[in-house]
């Protein structure tokens, strides 16, 4: 598999102009999977919920879903991006895979980040891989990461690679994807965004950490970005690679947990 991210700076609500930016710069680009940033089409720093309901869309009938899964179909390949979904009487923080025959399915995101709260409900799909054509796709996004919980579900329904578009703003995730992939022996793609946003009138601004990343079965760091450069990157990858779960030939990262005695993990916190 041939798979990377697209690290740039969105231009806040302009939903046309950033879609367009990356349909442009994906068009000569050889790729079998590409991930997006979080938000990646209207910018991250929501500060009024009209805000939130002009800019944010259905899927998969919007503007933003319709163009990826046309990019897809001229390309024959799979995109995983990010994007604010309009849903009846709540938005989401979402993701969309599209592939050669369009349109394939959406994440809402699970672990919502800071004034997200204000603006998203927390997401009601649960976690989901794609069995596509090139290999078992599951699908996180940014502060999801943080929580273990989400790549092991992700690991343990099959996932091969992880698409994880982010709005990293928090300096840890770059070094904390090598255990998360490590621990589930899968592939993670993380594809952040650059530049900085600081729309409230207090000065509450963001700055993106760029370092967009794509780590191995093992923990290796197989491509990091740089903070603040526009990039595409892609490599070669063997999803079969993440299949072998053996860590030695006593050990098997799966079949040696033992969920009778983990179930403090399913008690809410108090």
């Amino acid at each position: 598999m041939k798979a990377g991210f697209f690290q740039f700076n969105p231009v806040f609500g302009n939903i046309e102009a950033n879609t367009e930016h990356v349909v442009n710069r994906l068009h000569d680009e050889k790729f079998d999977l590409m991930v997006l940033p979080e938000l990646f089409n209207t910018g991250y720093q929501f500060i009024t919920h009209d805000e939130v309901a002009g800019l944010s869309e259905d899927i998969p009938g919007g503007f933003t879903t319709s163009a990826l899964a046309g990019l897809s179909r001229s390309k024959s390949c799979y995109i995983v991006a990010g994007l604010a979904e309009k849903a009846p009487g709540k938005y989401f923080n979402s993701a969309v895979i599209t592939g050669p025959d369009g349109f394939i399915g959406s994440y809402r995101k699970t672990h919502l980040f800071f004034e997200e709260k204000l603006w998203f409900s927390p997401g009601d799909t649960g976690f989901h891989v794609w069995d596509t054509d090139i290999g078992k796709i599951g699908v996180m996004i940014c502060f999801d990461w943080f929580f273990p919980e989400s790549a092991r579900v992700l690991g343990l329904m099959g996932a091969e690679v992880i698409a994880h578009p982010s709005n990293l703003v928090m300096p840890h995730c770059p070094n904390g994807m090598p255990l998360r992939c490590l621990e589930n022996s899968v592939y993670a793609i993380t594809a952040n965004r650059t530049g900085a946003e600081n729309r409230h009138q207090d000065n509450r601004g963001f700055n993106y950490i760029g370092a967009s990343q794509i780590t191995g079965t093992g923990g290796e760091i197989l491509y990091r970005a740089s903070e603040e450069e526009e990039e595409i990157k892609v490599i070669g990858i063997d999803p079969s690679t993440a299949r072998n779960k053996d860590l030695n030939r006593f050990n098997n990262i799966f079949r040696d947990r033992r969920p009778r005695l983990y179930n403090q993990l399913t008690k809410r916190f108090s």
